[in-house]
């Protein structure tokens, strides 16, 4: 269609919601490695298909079967109207759907496809999940040259992840001050909207929470603490503070037994079996069992049937976590690391206990950036030797997990005041129409502005631009350009 027509849809024609970035991938918990991507992006998109406004969808896709896929997920979600799919050869049709979700911070390269019909043409709207790797952190400095704008908007989950995302986005404009004299920069907008849950997903009868503790063989007089997540050392949460604050309460309460359930997957057998070693050293006195968290049915066995949550991330690789609102959302009090989003959702002494963390001070990890920038340390490596200097305090730990397990009635009280706080800002009721308030506001913005004239990509120009050097001569309209054939050039 003709690129002006598509500039000039009226307002009212605009559907000021968001066409949604589809990769299956993406967007489920089904595959053989459960990230905590996955199970955003699945929970996301059922809360949007579930509570989003009804009205026409649109699908932005790489591929025309990644179409048919979210086409049956809509329907298995009672949603019935029309599919309009965008891919790249019609992306000029975004600008009806009003923005573009992107499950990611990748910004730039939307905004340069976009800069081709109308810097303002449509809104691009993206969200952090880690920002400690390569590929997020340079998908957000590559934002203060990208052409976004106000009417653009990079979510964060945290307000910490909002600070390390301010923090990258000072250090390259100063960067571009001092190398190119660069005296303006447009950013885009940086709210601040959590991760959610469904909550009513969480809630369990006393039947199956007594069928759920039988099948994992407790007794009555029995406390569970779980740890639902990764199970890796080295990119979640080190195990060996929740092992020895275990062992310290196990070995004051000597007449009741103490279980922990781990609920996760190990990415290999080398580290289950690091796991399994650091165990046995660390807290010989607690049974400890191991479910498949990959496996809807163990994750809903474990929430089921815990007393206590208790996680303690400290690991940069972290932004969010959601397995706190999870926890919440079952009733159950948390013990958890005062660490990055878990500060923004468990309120110390309300819903749970937030136990101090330490780090390394800033200016002293300068040799782990660079190695990893350099590639002698893999992101693996460079999240591990990140998180080995940092400290969660096992005393407090040891403290908050006692305190709880020793009093059915704060349970209760923290559980009851967490189930309230996840109804109220972390079920996705709510926060979907954030969103869509989010999106209306950036519809405004956009309406403000204009139409902009088309931009051009310099690292993706017309090649016969780029390349005009290259022939003897270009042609020109007075080119005279004759059909001719053997015999015409024998003459």
């Amino acid at each position: 269609p003709d690129r002006r027509s598509i500039i000039a849809v009226s307002p009212a024609e605009v559907t000021v919601s968001a066409a949604i970035h589809f990769h299956p991938e993406g967007y489920t918990t089904q595959g053989p490695k459960l990230m905590g991507r996955n199970a955003a992006g699945e929970s996301f998109l059922r809360g949007l298909l579930t509570h989003g406004r009804r009205g026409p969808l649109t699908v932005h896709v790489e591929q025309e079967a990644h179409a048919r896929v979210f086409e049956a997920l809509a329907r298995q979600h009672g949603r019935e109207e029309p599919v309009e799919v965008v891919g790249a050869p019609n992306l000029p049709a975004l600008s009806k759907a009003g923005a573009l979700y992107l499950p990611g911070p990748s910004l730039a390269e939307q905004a340069w496809l976009r800069a081709r019909t109308s810097p303002s043409a449509w809104s691009l709207c993206g969200i952090t999940h880690t920002t400690a790797s390569a590929l997020a952190m340079d998908a957000i400095t590559a934002l203060s040259t990208a052409p976004v704008h106000a009417w653009d908007a990079l979510i964060c989950t945290s307000n910490a992840v909002r600070s390390h995302v301010t923090t990258m986005l000072d250090a390259q404009e100063e960067h571009l001050r001092a190398r190119l004299g660069a005296t303006r920069f447009t950013r885009p907008q940086l709210p601040v909207i959590p991760l959610g849950v469904h909550a009513d997903d969480f809630r369990f009868t006393p039947d199956q929470r007594a069928a759920a503790r039988r099948a994992l063989g407790l007794g009555e007089d029995d406390r569970m603490v779980l740890f639902v997540g990764r199970l890796s050392f080295h990119a979640k949460a080190h195990p060996l503070p929740m092992y020895q604050a275990l062992e310290a309460v196990a070995r004051r309460l000597p007449g009741r037994k103490l279980v922990l359930v781990e609920c996760g997957w190990f990415a290999n057998e080398p580290i289950r079996a690091a796991y399994e070693a650091a165990a046995q050293a660390a807290c010989p006195s607690v049974r400890r069992q191991v479910l498949d968290g990959r496996l809807p049915e163990s994750r809903q066995q474990a929430w089921a049937a815990a007393d206590v949550f208790c996680s303690l991330s400290d690991n940069i690789q972290e932004t969010f976590g959601i397995v706190p609102i999870e926890a919440m959302a079952a009733g159950l009090p948390v013990v958890a690391s005062n660490w990055d989003g878990y500060r923004d959702t468990v309120r110390d002494g309300i819903d749970g206990v937030l136990v101090p963390t330490w780090m390394a001070p800033p200016g002293t990890g300068a040799d782990l950036a660079f190695r990893h920038a350099a590639g002698i340390d893999s992101y693996d490596r460079y999240c591990g030797y990140t998180a080995s200097h940092v400290a969660v305090d096992i005393d407090a730990t040891a403290r908050a997990l006692e305190s709880l397990l020793t009093s059915p009635e704060r349970c209760r009280a923290m559980g009851e005041a967490g189930r309230a706080r996840v109804a109220e800002h972390f079920d996705w009721k709510p926060l979907i129409a954030r969103y869509e308030a989010l999106w209306d506001a950036l519809a405004e913005r956009r309406r403000a502005a204009g139409a902009l004239p088309p931009q051009v990509w310099p690292a993706r120009m017309d090649p016969f631009t780029g390349f005009q050097q290259y022939p003897s001569q270009p042609l020109r309209t007075d080119t005279r350009i004759v059909v001719t054939g053997p015999d015409a050039l024998a003459r």
